[in-house]
């Protein structure tokens, strides 16, 4: 069973159609969208701040996500992906971003849409990543801008394979 817990009182907000796996742990002031998917091992603590996520999220194995205590809430788009190993904290992430395999991403960072973090990447502390731009390196700087296909191609592909991913394990 995955370890939903409240903390000072504050219950986990998760919609009926997501998916948590069975060592997930998801803990205080986090409220998800529909058709989100929490994976083997990842983390979700709201207890410092919230978190905010929309619509078909998916937090991948191992990822963590996480705030700065009464500075930093993490709130998270529409339609993004949090690749395996990654960390998100106190940072702003809008729709249609894919963050990349142990990429990390710090407080007061805002990611705009269409979006793609690569793997490995960190995102320091302040930094504004622009819409339809691949940032990489470390720390993370703009490589080229996303394509149509691209886009397409990748962040809408994997959002949408997580969604019918998590309709494996919901039997």
């Amino acid at each position: 069973m995955p370890i939903i817990k409240p903390v000072k009182g504050i219950h986990p907000q998760i919609p009926e159609d997501c998916y948590i796996a069975d060592n997930a742990t998801i803990v205080g002031d986090v409220t998800m969208g529909n058709e989100c998917s929490v994976w083997f091992n990842a983390v979700i603590r709201g207890d410092v701040h919230y978190i905010k996520m929309g619509n078909k999220v998916n937090v991948q194995d191992g990822a963590i996500i996480h705030a700065t205590y009464q500075k930093s809430p993490t709130t998270i788009g529409n339609n993004v992906s949090i690749a395996h190993n990654a960390i998100v904290h106190g940072c702003t992430i809008k729709d249609n971003v894919l963050v990349g395999m142990g990429s990390i991403i710090m407080d007061d960072c805002v990611i705009e849409s269409n979006s793609i973090i690569a793997a490995g990447a960190v995102v320091t502390q302040n930094t504004v990543v622009e819409s339809g731009s691949i940032y990489a390196g470390m720390p993370a700087k703009k490589i080229k801008d996303i394509s149509k296909a691209l886009m397409s191609g990748e962040i809408d592909r994997i959002a949408n394979n997580y969604v019918k991913y998590s309709g494996w394990f919901k039997d």
